[in-house]
């Protein structure tokens, strides 16, 4: 009979704990929850009554909640990875309970995620879920020869067993229930660090070649109706909403790869936002061609659009030709520039270690950055995760496969800079955008919302920057072990 299912989300290299930091430090010691988990959470609650989910972004796990499970579900990106796994040995040495993976990793890895765990589900786990949830129901999960249904994957006789590519769910108007994560209210409450997420839309018609989003999602957009995005929202805002003393960051993030890609549905959802009259302020994602479309620019602001994270990733041609991404240099800077007269903040976001980058990168994106008034920058070094043919084609430059570690920091070998001066040149951009002279220009020039955001930014990337200069002296020992 089963009676108690719990949801774990692993933390990454630094999982939650009490901190000063935590009021100013996003990503420290302290993150927002996996929207996709809550959501697979949600799900099984309406077949399990007792369903609960543990986030180490924003809290401790009560072991002894946990032990007498009868199925546990670990949802791990390749960045959490090593947790989930050290966390799964933690549970077969205290408890009997079935334990599932799930998540991009487990998908995309699981020759290896296999070995930790009784099952994996992979691609989106909607219904595959109920299915599992059914079979166990029926006494037929632990006879693993009774599964029929595709997206399972489990090991038999030293063999791994796949049962088959499951069809990615269109139905996907799921609103998370964000009560089933232990602590989350009080947390989101607390901490200004800690905003609403909404995630409308999955799956990218683009090929990039160290994207995972496609390997994960697939290349066919499914999205949720507008009405049931809308509803998402509100519940969302009141969920972080405080009694008493009002949030800084009143800030709604629609956490899609590139929310425009299908134009006639985005605008439908931005016509939803402005016709409930949802006074906020929100961000989203996109690609540059979003800064050429006047009439859905003129909507974003009108729906109360502030900010813009615009895939910008290199700043020269040939990289972009090299990893497939169809863009280039000056589109992109056009695109920026008619953005930022509809009144929208841009961000940029930028990955190193190509085989066109050289020292001097660092303070070109951040030239880039200052010249061209973006808000704010994440740069990060190329990723690569396992399972995909990006990881496949180049895994032979890599460093490591610690993959806690495969979170913005250098992995590889580049061709024309050291990985030692390659991390150097995402610390100097850094400091170039984030220094203390910028800070004290954001609190007297910049209004609210961005003075807010600035501040928060300016403190996280002084913490992630500790953690970049950490690794420096393990990448120039791997330089000169390869020589």
């Amino acid at each position: 009979m089963l009676k108690k299912v719990r949801f774990i989300e692993p933390g990454n290299y630094s999982p939650y704990k009490k901190s000063i930091s935590n009021i100013l430090t996003y990503n420290k010691f302290i993150r927002n929850p996996s929207t996709g988990l809550i959501m697979l959470a949600t799900i099984v609650k309406k077949h399990v009554n007792d369903t609960l989910m543990y986030s180490e972004s924003i809290s401790k796990i009560l072991w002894n909640d946990i032990y007498d499970a009868d199925i546990i579900f670990i949802g791990i990106n390749t960045f959490n990875a090593v947790r989930g796994y050290s966390i799964s040995e933690q549970i077969r040495q205290n408890s009997s309970a079935l334990l599932v993976f799930g998540g991009m990793h487990a998908s995309l890895n699981y020759p290896e995620t296999i070995e930790y765990c009784d099952y994996i589900l992979t691609g989106d786990g909607d219904e595959s879920i109920i299915d599992f949830i059914d079979y166990y129901k029926q006494n037929l999960i632990n006879n693993k020869q009774n599964i029929k249904f595709p997206g399972v994957i489990y090991k038999q006789n030293d063999l791994i067993i796949n049962t088959g590519k499951r069809e990615q769910p269109e139905n996907i108007d799921t609103i998370p229930d964000r009560n089933l994560v232990y602590q989350y209210s009080y947390m989101a409450k607390r901490y200004d660090t800690l905003w609403a997420q909404v995630h409308a839309s999955r799956g990218c018609t683009f090929n990039c070649a160290y994207c995972t989003v496609i390997q994960h999602f697939g290349q066919k957009i499914r999205k949720r109706t507008a009405e049931n995005i809308v509803q998402d929202i509100k519940e969302a805002i009141i969920f972080h909403k405080r009694k008493v003393i009002p949030r800084f960051n009143n800030f709604v993030w629609i956490t899609d790869d590139n929310f425009a890609q299908d134009r006639e549905w985005a605008i439908s959802v931005l016509q939803c936002i402005i016709k409930n009259k949802i006074k906020y302020n929100f961000s989203i994602q996109a690609r540059f061609e979003i800064g050429f479309d006047d009439e859905m620019l003129i909507l974003l602001r009108k729906a109360g659009f502030i900010d813009l994270a615009l895939g910008i990733e290199f700043l020269d041609d040939n990289s972009f030709a090299e990893y497939n991404k169809i863009s280039n240099y000056s589109d992109i800077l056009r695109a920026v520039k008619n953005i930022q007269k509809h009144d929208i903040n841009v961000r940029g976001l930028f990955i190193v270690g190509t085989d066109n980058d050289t020292k001097g990168i660092g303070i070109k994106i951040a030239q880039y950055v200052i010249e061209n008034k973006i808000k704010g920058a994440l740069i990060q070094s190329l990723f690569f995760t396992p399972g995909t043919p990006f990881f496949d084609k180049y895994k032979k430059i890599l460093i490591h496969q610690n993959w806690d570690k495969y979170n913005g920091n250098v992995v590889h070998f580049p061709k024309n800079i050291t990985p030692d001066d390659l991390q150097e040149e995402i610390i100097i951009a850094s400091k170039k955008i984030y220094s203390f002279k910028r800070l004290l220009y954001a609190v007297f020039h910049y209004k609210w919302i961005n003075k807010i955001l600035f501040i928060g930014e300016y403190f996280w990337q002084k913490s992630m920057r500790n953690d970049l200069y950490k690794e420096i002296e393990y990448l120039k020992t791997a330089r000169l072990n390869q020589n």
